[in-house]
C-alpha cells in the first residue's frame, strides 16, 4: 500500500462530564450529526452496521460504512471497521480523568485508514497536508460540539 494514501490519526478530548455519559453519547453514531457538524448523515443498516457521510472544510464528501467490532462499556472502548471511501478502523477509548471516581473524562480517538476514494487517491501526495488539516479541524469541531451537548439539559435536546 502506498504510504501517502495511508493515515493514522489520534485525538484527545478532555471533557467536563462523567465518563459514562460521554461513552453513552459516543456509542450511538446516529446522533453524531446533532452535535458534530461535519458528520452530515448517519443511517443504521443492520444490527451492528451503518453508513455515514462526512464533510469538513474540503469540498468533498466521504462515504463510509461502519461495522461495530467492539463495544465494551466496562473498559470504555468502542471500535468500528470502516469501509467505502476509507478502509480501516476507528476506536474511542473513554476513561476517567483525575482518578476512578472523577466526573471528568478523557476520550481518545484513534483511526487507521487507507484512502480508497479515487479522487482522494489521485491527489493523495499533493493533498496530504490539506487532508491532515481537514481531519484536525473536523476533530476540533467535534470536541467543541460534544462539550456543548454535554452541557445542554436533556429536555432541550
Amino acid at each position: 500500500m502506498p504510504r501517502w494514501t495511508h493515515y493514522r490519526f489520534r485525538s484527545v478530548w478532555d471533557l467536563d462530564a462523567p465518563p459514562a455519559l460521554v461513552y453513552s453519547l459516543l456509542e450511538d453514531p446516529r446522533h453524531y450529526p446533532g452535535w458534530w457538524p461535519q458528520v452530515r448523515r448517519v443511517a443504521q443498516t443492520g444490527g451492528r452496521s451503518g453508513t455515514a457521510v462526512i464533510r469538513s472544510v474540503l469540498p468533498y464528501e466521504i462515504h463510509v460504512t461502519l461495522t461495530s467490532l467492539l463495544r465494551d462499556p466496562a473498559r470504555g472502548v468502542l471500535e468500528v471497521a470502516l469501509g467505502g471511501d476509507l478502509d480501516g478502523w476507528a476506536r474511542w477509548t473513554v476513561r476517567p480523568r483525575g482518578g476512578p471516581a472523577a466526573r471528568r473524562t478523557r476520550a481518545v480517538y484513534e483511526q487507521e485508514v487507507e484512502v480508497r476514494a479515487p479522487l482522494l487517491r489521485r491527489f493523495a501526495l499533493a493533498g496530504r497536508p490539506a487532508l491532515r488539516l481537514n481531519h484536525a479541524l473536523m476533530m476540533r469541531a467535534g470536541r467543541h460540539g460534544l462539550a456543548a451537548r454535554l452541557t445542554t439539559p436533556p429536555e432541550a435536546v
